[in-house]
């Protein structure tokens, strides 16, 4: 029986597009009709999916559907859900493991290693190949010391690795010529080659930048990677990259949180033709033409609802209201829509309570216990069915609730206003769900919906595996893995 292969893709900075990469990669070999699985040893992401019971980060469950195979805790097994400036909720192989403050957790890494490595052999063993995402850039060096997440993990898996630098962003031939300089010479040696990504405009006029990375770190190019179009077509993970956009006449404004999470609601709203989405930054007013208000879920709701208020959001909330538009809470958004947020634990942090924005009459207590599982659902106003997911601490109940959003199991979940203007729920992906999103729309006036949701992401992961088929030689990528 033949070995399985692996690669590892890493970059040479956050953001330069080793998700998307991968993404295509993985589809690419999938259509060549190879085993694929992806893997990413740690991520820091609060848009988390829900994988088999447990969380993993978003861009790798996007990675799995472009393998053709269901998302496992296995493809992510570290996963850093940040709460503040300087610490994060750790979950190991989907579950939660501990709360660390960055200098502990840099202690903490060593001995998560063996169950990286764990999860890592598990998927080598039901997959011919392996594509590995690297976080951040082997070039923090400050970090090698211990690392899991890049040139570490390449060194205890014995595996190669191929750089990706950023052009977009400018300097590439120094952002990989450097990374060369910096790293140490074993690490040097595991980098096979190296893709410079997102090029905008003829990649034959960096031909000569090309040859020159070559010269001077002797690294395999395997190609300029010209910028992907439809990009924005796929989910995206991380909440920078999410932008404004649409001209339809319906308007969403969805504000941005400090810790926003689970905001792939948000992806198929945003390719609505009938849409207009606008993510409002801290310091701005909510815009007054808007038709709704989406407040999104949150990783810590109760120093998220003192962010919204602190920006003036609650005001702008009122006015919305007085005009007659339409307020959905998802999630952590929910729990803020209520009379009362309780966590006595002190489990997102001192123990305590506070008012919410008292829009919902029901109540929150926070509870240890989280719910991490995926659902089936009946929208209750139209019968539509959706296959959605909960992530969330706490527990919400209130008189509200009498007017749910859904039906699960029989069991009401989410909650309306006696007005129908405000409505909450904890149920993430509704909108994924094509039937619903429909009828949702056209309830609220918005028009008819003509998008099929799932088919166009599969459609664009197919683009971008041609796209990188035609630009990227992938029979050396093949090649160099081992």
């Amino acid at each position: 029986m033949q070995k399985t292969r692996a690669i590892m893709i890493q970059g040479t900075g956050s953001n330069v597009g080793k998700s998307l990469l991968v993404a295509g990669i993985c589809r690419a070999l999938h259509l060549r009709g190879l085993n694929v699985r992806p893997f990413k040893p740690q991520n820091m992401s609060n848009n988390a999916a829900v994988a088999g019971g447990g969380e993993i980060g978003r861009a790798q469950a996007l990675q799995a559907l472009a393998c053709g195979v269901k998302p496992s805790v296995d493809m992510n097994p570290i996963l850093l859900k940040p709460e503040s400036e300087t610490g994060a909720q750790v979950v190991v192989q989907g579950q939660r493991f501990a709360t660390a403050k960055a200098r502990a957790y840099g202690g903490l890494k060593a001995s998560l290693m063996p169950r990286v490595l764990q999860s890592f052999a598990r998927l080598k063993a039901e997959a011919e190949i392996v594509v590995i995402e690297g976080a951040g850039s082997p070039a923090e060096i400050n970090l090698r010391a211990g690392d899991i997440a890049n040139m570490g993990f390449a060194e205890a898996a014995n595996v190669p690795v191929v750089l990706v630098g950023d052009i977009d962003r400018g300097g590439v031939i120094a952002q990989i010529v450097g990374t060369k300089a910096v790293i140490s010479k074993g690490d040097a040696a595991r980098i096979k080659g190296f893709i410079v990504n997102k090029f905008r405009g003829d990649p034959s006029l960096f031909d000569e930048g090309f040859a020159a990375i070559e010269n001077h770190t002797s690294w395999r190019g395997l190609g300029t990677l010209p910028w992907f179009a439809d990009a924005h077509k796929l989910p995206a993970e991380d909440a920078l990259d999410i932008r404004s956009g649409g001209t339809g006449a319906y308007h969403i404004a969805v504000p941005q949180l400090s810790r926003m999470a689970n905001f792939d609601d948000l992806d198929p709203l945003a390719q609505e033709p009938n849409m207009r989405v606008t993510m409002v930054p801290p310091g701005k007013a909510l815009p007054g033409d808007a038709d709704l208000v989406l407040i999104p879920g949150t990783k810590s709701t109760i120093k998220d609802l003192a962010f919204f208020q602190a920006q003036g959001w609650e005001l702008d909330l009122k006015a919305h209201l007085r005009r007659g538009g339409k307020v959905l809470g998802v999630c952590g958004g929910y729990q803020m829509l209520g009379q009362r947020i309780a966590d006595p634990e002190g489990i997102e942090g001192p123990a305590g309570a506070v008012n919410g924005l008292g829009l919902l009459d029901v109540e929150t207590v926070m509870v240890p216990e989280k719910s991490v599982t995926e659902v089936e659902a009946k929208h209750v106003a139209s019968g539509a069915q959706v296959r959605g997911y909960e992530i969330h601490i706490g527990t919400t109940e209130g008189a509200d609730r009498a007017r749910p959003m859904f039906s699960i199991s029989g069991q009401p979940e989410g909650a309306i206003s006696t007005n129908g203007q405000v409505s909450g729920t904890y149920l993430h992906g509704l909108f994924s769900a094509d039937a619903f999103r429909a009828a949702w729309l056209e309830a609220q006036g918005a028009g008819a919906s003509t998008l099929a949701y799932g088919a166009a992401v599969e459609t664009a992961l197919d683009a971008l595996a041609a796209h990188i088929e035609v630009h990227i030689d992938l029979d050396a990528l093949l090649e160099m893995a081992r």
